[in-house]
């Protein structure tokens, strides 16, 4: 026999170093785990099987077995699965090739706590069998193949592969529970566990002795009714599915007959899965045939931008044998896929509706998400509009489109925004500035598919969408409450010196800057920077320069603020033409505006010696 002894990749090495040394204490979910496993290994065998009948090589009948050695203190689980063969082994259990896996050993360690509550989220649940066991034996058999091979390790760095035997396809997995485990080879704690966890998979559990048990109803819990199932069977259904152990939002279970005929039980998750943003964008909901496993990867069943529901859906309608290919273009689908996202978003219309405070939490975990169908989704754009939550300068609360809209002030015609990555540094903004002294509230876009689906949409309620760091921001309709016209006036004083101050500026700063001009966005800043009304959002430039991407050449717009006081020095320094004194505030002042931006000074040499000279001529 030949035996090949491998390491594990970095990140399974440190995940094992959590999971054995993990002081959690509901270790039973190792069981629902592998069972979990071994039930996908079934539902691929069977799909496969739809277009080549000899993988099952005589044994359709499919089952999962537990067993118990109490002596030799050894549980196994087997099924008669699609199996693995030696490349599978590596990749499947040597290696972590799930993008989710980096964040949660790094949320792991942040924590400083060895809970393990969320490695099913993760695809690697099978390394949950270190909690209680000290020892790990894998023999498995691919379908289709004759070779069969062992996996074997104790889980602290290295594991080994070699030849095996094993009669017919499928899996079998040896735990050498450890001293303080024995629980788990009683009789009793298996049936509770499975009953608990596992009732509701389709495929037979076993429990092997003098006479076979099944364990479980081995029913596919979305062909029941609703009102035979409980809460707590939707709840471990959930976790199965999702491989998730927080608890629901909300549960989807219906039957829509007709035309199109198929039964769906979804799930939104509580909290935010950790693949929520990879760039793939996947979904994860299991397509099934007449309750025969078809893939858990298709993008046709469901919008990507709804890739956060968890569960099933199952037709009648579609061909057993149906290939990844043709699910890309079956007109079946995708009227399956327009009935699911209409269910969808009018549940969470209702829940936004009745219950406000529950529906924020639902946001804070996806709308980051739900945005990009207001981008993508036509047909759906105004429906993703009212669901969407926005937070603003008015108070701490989200606030919908509507509800903005009917508090606009007398004279706004604009729904006004600021966009940036930080909320915090928005709120300092000092475009911010004119808009609060006048009471006129901004929503704050943070997500950076802001940029995107706002241009497209361009109004809500025939209201236009406004950045106010965009030269078409104007507040001179819009007054303060209680304010006068003559009160308003007094804002504009000495007009004409602030003139002569942004052209002697222009002069100086050449096309560094599109423009100089005057502003009543700013109150306590002396200056700020704008782009041109047609010219592309600042935000937008600086995400897309993060990102290697071209970027039009347009120079920034450069705000004074004709009410502050080292402004109207300026003015009075200004009447005698440009001087050296003008020439050096007219720099420092951009870059200041640069600063307060977060950008760069591309001179940092002369913005030195400019504050230099300013502070030793005493003007700040």
């Amino acid at each position: 026999m030949t035996e090949e002894k491998l390491s594990f990749q970095a990140e399974v090495s440190k995940l094992l170093h959590i999971v054995t040394h993990s002081l959690y204490s509901n270790k039973e979910i190792f069981l629902r785990e592998l069972i979990s496993n071994a039930s996908d290994a079934c539902d691929k065998l069977r799909y496969e099987a739809q277009t080549d009948s000899s993988l099952l090589d005589g044994d359709s009948d499919f089952k999962i077995s537990l067993s118990l050695d109490k002596e030799a203190k050894i549980l196994t689980i087997a099924d008669n699965g699609i199996g693995m063969n030696h490349d599978d082994l590596i990749n499947n259990l040597g290696t972590i090739a799930k993008s989710g896996t980096e964040a949660f050993l790094k949320a792991a360690e942040e924590s400083g706590k060895s809970d393990v509550n969320l490695i099913g989220q993760f695809g690697v649940g099978f390394y949950s069998s270190f909690m209680v066991a000290e020892e790990v034996v894998v023999t498995t058999r691919k379908a289709g193949e004759d070779k069969a091979w062992s996996w074997t390790s104790n889980g602290e760095g290295d594991y080994v592969i070699g030849d095996a035997t094993r009669d017919g396809h499928g899996t079998t997995i040896q735990l050498k529970m450890r001293e303080d485990q024995s629980e788990f080879l009683e009789d009793h704690r298996l049936r509770h566990i499975v009953k608990t966890y596992s009732d509701h998979i389709s495929i037979p559990i076993e429990l092997k002795g003098e006479e076979d048990e099944t364990l479980n109803s081995a029913s596919a819990i979305w062909t029941r009714s609703q009102s035979d199932v409980s809460e707590e069977q939707y709840k471990e259904f959930y976790h199965h599915v999702a491989h998730a152990f927080d608890e629901p939002w909300l549960t989807l279970h219906n039957r829509v007959e007709g035309v199109i005929e198929y039964t769906n039980l979804l799930f939104i998750p509580g909290s935010r899965p950790m693949d929520l943003f990879t760039p793939e964008r996947k979904n994860h909901l299991k397509l099934y045939v007449n309750r025969v496993f078809i893939t858990d990867d298709c993008d046709e069943v469901i919008p990507q931008y709804l890739r956060f529901v968890r569960g099933v859906v199952d037709s009648g309608d579609l061909p057993l044998n149906v290939s990844r290919e043709m699910l890309q273009h079956n007109p079946v689908l995708a009227k399956i896929k327009a009935g699911l996202t209409k269910k969808i978003l009018g549940e969470l219309k209702k829940k936004a509706e009745k219950d406000t405070e529950g529906y924020v939490t639902f946001w804070e975990n996806f709308g980051a998400v739900m945005k990009e169908g207001i981008y993508e989704d036509f047909a759906h754009k105004q429906d993703c509009l009212a669901l969407a939550r926005f937070k603003s300068t008015q108070d701490d609360d989200w606030v919908s489109l509507a509800q903005y809209v009917e508090r606009m002030k007398e004279g706004q015609d604009q729904i006004f925004y600021i966009s940036g990555d930080d909320i915090d540094a928005l709120k300092k903004s000092p475009q911010l500035e004119g808009f609060k002294a006048k009471g006129v509230e901004v929503l704050f876009m943070t997500d950076p598919i802001d940029e995107f689906w706002i241009p497209g949409v361009g109004a809500f309620e025939e209201k236009q969408f406004q950045s106010i760091t965009k030269g078409g921001a104007d507040l001179s309709k819009i007054k303060k409450d209680g304010e006068s016209d003559e009160d308003a006036k007094e804002e504009s004083a000495d007009k004409d010196g602030v003139d002569r101050l942004c052209a002697a500026f222009k002069v100086v700063l050449g096309d560094t800057v599109q423009e100089v001009r005057s502003t009543d966005r700013l109150t306590d800043s002396a200056v700020c920077l704008v782009a041109g009304e047609g010219a592309m959002d600042r935000n937008l430039q600086r995400m897309l320069k993060q990102h290697g991407q071209a970027v039009p050449d347009d120079a920034p717009i450069l705000e004074l603020n004709p009410t502050h006081s080292l402004i109207k020095k300026l003015v009075d320094l200004s009447a005698d033409g440009t001087t050296p004194t003008i020439d050096d505030a007219a720099h420092l002042l951009l870059d200041q505006a640069r600063i307060i931006e977060g950008e760069t000074i591309p001179d940092m040499t002369a913005f030195a010696r400019r504050m230099t000279s300013a502070m030793e001529k005493g003007l700040v």
